[in-house]
């Protein structure tokens, strides 16, 4: 299994351009929200428990953040139970409020995603491997992080491996 260097260092590849990940500060929340809002609605029960498929997903999202690093998959849980949260609220609301932040969410959230990688001038990394899907999410994350002033150590191996970041050309 690649470790979480290798992850981020591959998924920043496709990101360098400092527009391209300011759009994903938007686009991807927005995803992950609306994805968690869409598969909250239906509800199956399991040994008493009522789980939803947004459950089911995030607790194997966060399952895999914390093998790829500890700390990570702490932040990374806190904002999927964030998420869940929203897709539980919404799941309970009617039908067109539940539809229309779930596909509107993923919709807008995918526009932002695209202009960021029109800017980038390269395709999201999903294309050419799907676990950029899962790694998005936490590369956010660990830009935010970087962002901070935090792990300064990371943040040169993704420099070294992916290159530097870029502004507007």
């Amino acid at each position: 299994m690649k470790t979480i260097t290798e992850q981020l260092s591959a998924y920043a590849a496709y990101h360098r351009d400092k527009r391209n990940i300011a759009t994903h500060f938007i686009g991807i929340p927005m995803i992950v929200a609306a994805v968690a809002i869409l598969l909250s609605r239906p509800a199956f029960h399991a040994g008493g428990i009522t789980l939803s498929a947004a459950t089911v997903l995030a607790m194997a999202a966060v399952a895999y953040y914390f093998i790829l690093d500890l700390g990570f998959g702490v932040i990374m849980a806190a904002l999927m139970v964030a998420a869940l949260w929203l897709g539980q609220w919404s799941a309970a609301q009617d039908t067109a409020t539940w539809l229309m932040l779930g596909v509107g969410g993923f919709v807008v959230g995918w526009t932002f995603q695209f202009i960021g990688h029109y800017y980038e001038g390269r395709k999201p990394a999903f294309v050419d491997d799907l676990s950029g899907l899962i790694i998005g999410p936490l590369f956010v994350v660990a830009e935010a992080l970087f962002v901070l002033g935090l792990y300064k150590g990371l943040e040169a191996d993704i420099v070294r491996h992916a290159g530097a970041l870029r502004s507007a050309r």
